[in-house]
């Protein structure tokens, strides 16, 4: 059934932008020129990142060593690399269920989707398309979805430093090293901590968030401003519960073990060999380095910290590099490629994309 769309407005459904007026031509354009400098700002980081990949590195080892891989061995990989794709998309559905109930076969093409959009388009914007496909298909609000995956990358990130945390002690603690788990600490506790503060004191919630949108939001954008943050607190509803955090909490761990076992699979086409712990390690430094604006598809910001972390366990650069350039592919395109044509299916066109990404800018 179609979504009706809110008066005066060109998107359906969560907080809507108003069609162009000479109010807020302006405003649109200062949008435009901000997406610009994001794009531009993520493709100057992932070339600085490529320049500390690449340095002191003899690209002929590095083509000689990807030559010689033995790519069978990735073909597991990617087999465990979807069982954690499907773990996901049941934590998903976990934190959905106060909302709407959907099927896992349902579910599980729309997180693809998204991890699709997150591989070619900058500053995560597979997120938003994930949330957007949703309300599509299920009509489940874009500002409720996008809560629920605010949760999803939280969980995420307390696993990824719970993984470095295991490896530390083993670990030579160089200074960028240092800095990355300190602000990463901060950011992810500091983001749980808010969540579950919301979540449970949904009074004083709504007290506060009308308040700042009674004082400092344009009368005109107030109503739709007010529903969107309501609807975002409705996504926070699993946090209410100590069983469903200690539930989101362990499905998250199967979900990076899985593809830290892929990572393992991975390391078997190569000509070395290091503990499993330090793979986690590897996971969790590369995952939290990905946070990082970025181009498209991670470019660097994935490469450079996985060969600093193998160096730094006696793996031979140029090798280093070869497997993580491999790993990296292998990480990237099937789930690229499935999510496309889950696309395809969906009947869901690029056009579409490019409203998702604008429906909350």
């Amino acid at each position: 059934m179609p979504i009706p769309k809110a008066p005066g407005t060109g998107h359906t459904g969560d907080l809507c932008v108003p069609r162009p007026t000479l109010d807020n031509l302006s405003c649109i354009q200062d949008i435009r020129v901000l997406k610009r400098w994001q794009l531009w700002l993520g493709v100057a980081i992932s070339a600085l990142f490529l320049v500390i990949a690449l340095r002191n590195l003899h690209l002929g080892d590095v083509w000689a060593a990807m030559r010689t891989a033995r790519y069978a061995w990735i073909l597991p990989g990617v087999a465990v690399y979807f069982f954690g794709v499907w773990a996901r998309t049941w934590r998903w559905d976990y934190l959905l269920r106060p909302m709407k109930r959907i099927p896992l076969r349902r579910l599980f093409p729309v997180v693809v989707i998204g991890y699709m959009g997150n591989n070619v388009y900058p500053a995560r914007a597979g997120e938003v398309i994930r949330a957007y496909v949703l309300r599509r298909r299920e009509g489940v609000s874009i500002s409720a979805s996008l809560a629920t995956i605010l949760v999803e990358r939280v969980f995420d990130g307390l696993v990824m430093l719970m993984f470095v945390f295991v490896g530390l002690p083993f670990t030579p603690m160089p200074g960028w090293l240092q800095a990355m788990v300190i602000a990463a600490s901060i950011l992810f506790f500091g983001a749980l901590a808010l969540f579950m503060t919301l979540a449970i004191k949904i009074e004083w919630a709504e007290t506060v968030y009308g308040r700042l949108i009674d004082r400092v939001v344009p009368a005109r954008f107030q109503a739709p401003l007010r529903g969107f943050a309501e609807r975002f607190m409705s996504g926070l509803h699993s946090l209410r519960s100590g069983r469903a955090v200690l539930m989101l909490f362990v499905t998250s761990v199967v979900i990076w073990l899985a593809e830290t076992v892929k990572y393992w699979f991975v390391m078997h086409a190569f000509d070395f060999s290091v503990p499993f712990w330090v793979l986690m390690l590897m996971n969790g430094i590369v995952n939290l380095a990905t946070t990082i604006p970025s181009s498209p598809g991670y470019v660097g910001t994935f490469d450079a910290p996985g060969i600093e972390i193998l160096s730094l366990f006696g793996v031979e650069r140029s090798l280093a590099a070869s497997y993580t350039l491999v790993l990296h592919a292998a990480l990237w395109l099937p789930i690229t490629l499935l999510g496309f044509w889950f696309m395809s299916r969906e009947s869901v066109s690029w056009r579409e994309f490019a409203q998702a990404k604008k429906s909350l800018a």
